[in-house]
């Protein structure tokens, strides 16, 4: 029986798209994983003019994992402009993420894949920061693999979805799935694009 075409239950990439995107996760680990210093202050500074300079109140963010552009410094930063910081938590494979408000003060608890989840309210953001391993200059993005924010971005048409990534984690174009889900822009060290 196949599954329905919900966001709570999308379906996998054909085989031959899941293919080439595996192949260039690798690729574009290693350029995030090697990057310059300083490369995360530069890109922080970019985003944060981006969202500042938006009436978006809550803003769903990203506490890094080992590897990931750090963006703790930009949360503070927007948590003291009076902006709502959430975080997300990862549910199940197969849902949808949620967002919990998180503030200098609230305790972090260990969330799933080694991520840190604030112990706060749900609330629904405005615009969410999209963390990504590729992206191509037609607003497609390569995640990770597990789906969680193709989900989430399908479940929230409205809401505007911001990648951010460095400039060298760029490819020409990237392979797409019926159920990946376009951004609305991407920032990098360099530059942003704009895709709406």
């Amino acid at each position: 029986m196949a599954a329905s075409h919900s966001p709570s239950s999308l379906v996998s990439d054909p085989p031959a798209v899941a293919e080439a995107k595996q192949a260039l996760r690798a690729h574009c680990l290693t350029h995030l994983k090697t990057r310059p210093e300083g490369a995360d202050a530069l890109l922080r500074e970019r985003l944060a003019a981006l969202i500042l300079a938006t009436p978006a109140r809550a803003i769903a963010c990203v506490w890094p994992l080992a590897h990931e552009i750090d963006l703790r410094p930009l949360c503070h930063q927007l948590s003291a402009a009076g902006r709502h910081v959430l975080l997300p938590d990862t549910p199940p494979r197969g849902q949808p993420l949620s967002f919990r408000l998180w503030t200098p003060q609230t305790p972090l608890l260990r969330g799933r894949f080694g991520t840190q989840v604030p112990d706060g309210p749900l609330e629904t953001p405005d615009l969410i920061l999209v963390p990504l391993l590729g992206f191509d200059r037609s607003g497609n993005r390569l995640g990770y693999g597990g789906g969680y924010y193709d989900r989430t971005l399908a479940t929230l048409p409205g809401v505007r979805s911001v990648g951010y990534a460095l400039a060298a984690q760029e490819v020409e174009q990237l392979p797409t799935g019926p159920y990946d889900q376009p951004l609305s822009c991407l920032v990098t060290e360099r530059e942003t694009l704009h895709f709406d």
